[in-house]
């Protein structure tokens, strides 16, 4: 493992990284950069925050993954929607829409009341099993949530952030007041680390089970096929493990096999893989 290297590349090309860490069977072996002090935007990487507050409402028997989502949803709001569209959602269960595998949703909601307008979009396909990458499947995943256990932040704070000693997060709500959890969540990158070592861990944190091996072999497992590799509930495969993945390359890797996992939080705009390929050259294919 050439960490050095890592970082050499890091600061030559002046990659805009916040900072880094790796551990090695579970134990932090390298730091760099700011990694305590700052919480940072994570973007799409809540939504791996959300499974994990999934599976703890799922071991208690509070919500059931292949209901209907629209069994979750507030009557008032479904009350609202017009018969063809209710046919459709009725459709669509919550671990279709934890799979990304509901095609059609536009990438976000919008307008004055996000959850209108995710019931209201007619270009579902809720017949093809597919995978279409959409902020929408976990924001309605999180309004479901919300009826099984109540405030969803709430939730993830006092079940989630809590028991790893997290805290000081910031998140977003919705305009009808619902957690986002899609996006809008800020953590430091140890933050990020202790729900990866939680993971790595199959839901175990410090002797502690927060959420059941079961569900988290489920959610790290490879659910519904894409060009990436694969998706589990929230979770993207990676090699011969699996990874949090944010927008400008905020990232935990877990690789169980190897005893390895790596997190750093970037703000690296655009398509390029630059900081992945050193990383995955000078860390995980020489560890």
């Amino acid at each position: 493992m050439n960490f050095e290297a890592f970082k050499e590349d890091i600061v030559k090309n002046n990659w805009n990284v916040h900072g880094v860490e790796i551990y090695e069977d579970g134990k932090l072996i390298y730091r760099f950069g700011d990694t305590c002090d700052t919480k940072y935007p994570i973007y799409s990487a809540t939504k791996s925050i959300l499974s994990v507050a999934v599976g703890i409402a799922e071991d208690r028997s509070l919500i059931d993954l292949d209901k209907s989502v629209l069994d979750y949803i507030t009557v008032g709001f479904v009350d609202e929607m017009t018969s063809d569209m209710k046919e459709k959602f009725e459709k669509i269960s919550l671990r279709r829409l934890m799979t990304m595998s509901v095609p059609g949703f536009p990438f976000r909601p919008e307008g004055d009341s996000y959850l209108r307008f995710s019931l209201s979009w007619p270009d579902i396909k809720e017949d093809e099993i597919r995978f279409d990458y959409s902020n929408i499947h976990a924001y309605l995943v999180g309004v479901a949530l919300s009826s099984a256990v109540g405030d969803v932040w709430e939730f993830i704070d006092s079940d989630i952030m809590s028991p790893l000693g997290i805290s000081g997060v910031e998140y977003t709500r919705c305009p009808d007041g619902y957690f986002y959890g899609a996006s809008g969540m800020s953590l430091s990158v140890n933050d990020l680390s202790r729900i990866g070592l939680l993971l790595y861990n199959r839901g175990q944190y410090e002797g502690r089970q927060i959420v059941s091996k079961r569900y988290v072999d489920k959610a790290t497992s490879n659910l519904q096929m894409n060009r990436e590799g694969g998706y589990g509930y929230f979770i993207w495969k990676y090699h011969d493990g699996f990874s949090i993945n944010g927008k400008w390359k905020q990232r935990c890797y877990v690789l169980p096999d190897r005893k390895l996992m790596i997190t750093f939080l970037s703000d690296i705009k655009g398509d390029s893989e630059d900081l992945c390929e050193s990383m995955e050259k000078n860390i995980i294919f020489e560890a």
